[in-house]
């Protein structure tokens, strides 16, 4: 492939350096999407005010992204082959940026929730293709370091992202916060033209007439990951019949989505997810702790939260202090580990991040209304080490023994069960935590706390810790990882 966007003129402009570069442009970008997807958050009660909106209604802003997202990252394998990095990686910042800009104007809650998942699509396209790069463009040495770097911005992102929208609702109102994607976006856009070669992973020229994109499969895919997430929360709080059908719903949507993506392979047409990914050992185990890994931190960005302010009866400024030495140490740990990933097994990686995980969690139940807040410091440090440990080392340790060919489809893969399994465990720590509040005959509805609430939520947290031991069960199978052959094509 000729001209200035190709991946020969773009080494041999920047020479050795260029593979690092285009990390660079596409850590940007995916810092915009990941800071989008938390920063919401914190103008729901405006928006809710703004609009005259209940609760539930509110909350679809946040829920209407994470499914855009979850869907979203199954097209990402397509989008490539067919358009290229360029291409793709700026379609989606543009998609992001109409987003925010959409989402800050407009005067009708129905445009702010198609800003949030046209947003959310957005964010899907774009997650995956860092991981991509790394395994294509990285020798194998290198790729644990780069993976450290990347994931310390990426980290970066969630963590400043609430502190500055807050800053920003109460400064400016809550169409702020998607006015912040804005500036991030255009960098994103000038660094795309710049940096991100017009091929295809690998180094292939892009394919305009390859087949289409499985749209039966998307479809599936999308109203599954919906019932789920619907039925989940109408098992927390709706009719039990209710839940119990878009539960079922979703199962069926799964069976419906595998049967059609096997079809589509005998066929030898492009299905959206290859199945045949799981057929390597070590995918499919780290696809297994993705997944539980997902519920596990999700679930705690939730319950950990409302334990500190319904349990403990801390302030929400006390909550911020507390946990703001936990994502100092994260950002920290990950490029440390990240080099580590370079020279250690990451089977032995991801299972230490996990224990420490699991054993943060289970260290919670000493908490109680009279023990120093320096204790809830520490276990927030601790399970933000084991975090540490499992984000630069696990995508490397499932995805390393792939055929080259087959990158794309395990990124974008292993990411969307990640955030299905993230999308759940918000739900899942709701239904238990109400659960052990029932059986302690106590709410969270009432003023102040009790040792019968506090050991609801200690409940909670052990079954958080069980998750991540049972994810460490599989962690261990992705040892005897062979190292892939160097690739130097990005």
């Amino acid at each position: 492939m000729s001209g200035s966007g190709s991946l020969q003129a773009l080494r041999a402009r920047y020479g050795e350096r260029y593979r690092w570069l285009v990390l660079l442009a596409v850590m940007v970008g995916t810092m915009a999407s990941v800071m989008s997807s938390t920063v919401v958050n914190v103008a729901i009660p405006d928006m809710s005010q703004h609009f005259a909106l209940g609760q539930e209604r509110a909350q679809w802003v946040a829920s209407g992204f994470m499914v855009a997202m979850t869907v979203s990252m199954l097209t990402t394998p397509w989008l490539l082959s067919r358009y290229g990095y360029r291409a793709t990686y700026a379609g989606s910042m543009l998609l992001l940026l109409v987003g925010g800009m959409v989402g800050g104007l407009s005067n009708q809650y129905g445009l702010v929730l198609a800003a949030r998942v046209a947003e959310g699509l957005a964010a899907g396209i774009v997650q995956p293709i860092p991981a991509i790069i790394i395994l294509y463009a990285f020798k194998p040495h290198e790729q644990g370091r780069a993976s450290g770097i990347f994931g310390m911005g990426v980290v970066l992102a969630p963590a400043l992202g609430p502190s500055i929208g807050g800053l920003l609702v109460d400064w400016f109102g809550w169409r702020s916060i998607f006015f912040m994607v804005v500036p991030l976006c255009i960098v994103s856009l000038w660094l795309a033209y710049k940096l991100v070669p017009n091929t295809a992973p690998g180094g292939l020229a892009a394919n305009r007439q390859s087949q289409s994109l499985d749209w039966r499969g998307l479809l599936l895919g999308g109203a599954g990951t919906l019932c789920l997430l619907n039925g989940l929360v109408e098992l927390r709080s709706g009719p039990l019949l209710q839940a119990l059908v878009l539960l079922v719903l979703a199962a069926l949507c799964a069976l419906l989505f595998v049967g059609w993506q096997r079809r589509l392979s005998r066929q030898g047409r492009s299905p959206l997810m290859e199945l045949g990914l799981f057929r390597y050992r070590t995918f499919a185990m780290g696809s297994i702790v993705a997944f539980i890994y997902g519920t596990a931190l999700f679930g705690s960005t939730y319950l950990l939260p409302v334990f500190m302010q319904m349990g403990l009866q801390l302030s929400a400024s006390h909550v911020g202090t507390i946990l703001l030495p936990a994502g100092a140490v994260l950002a920290l740990t990950i490029p440390l580990v990240g080099r580590l990933a370079d020279r250690r097994p990451t089977h032995l990686l991801v299972s230490i991040g996990l224990f420490l995980l699991a054993l943060s969690f289970a260290l919670m139940v000493l908490i109680g209304l009279e023990s120093p807040l320096w204790w809830l410091v520490a276990f927030a440090i601790l399970g933000r080490i084991g975090l540490g440990f499992i984000l630069p080392s696990l995508n490397l340790g499932a995805m390393r023994p792939l055929d080259k060919s087959l990158i794309s489809q395990g990124s974008s893969t292993i990411g969307f069960l990640r955030m299905l399994g993230g999308a759940a465990g918000v739900s899942l720590c709701g239904i238990v935590l109400e659960w052990r509040l029932a059986a302690h005959g106590v709410s969270l509805a009432s003023s102040g706390s009790s040792p019968a609430r506090i050991a609801a939520f200690s409940e909670s947290f052990l079954m958080l810790a069980a998750l991540c031991l049972l994810a460490l069960v599989a962690a261990w199978q992705l040892r005897d990882t062979p190292r892939a052959p160097s690739a130097p094509a990005a």
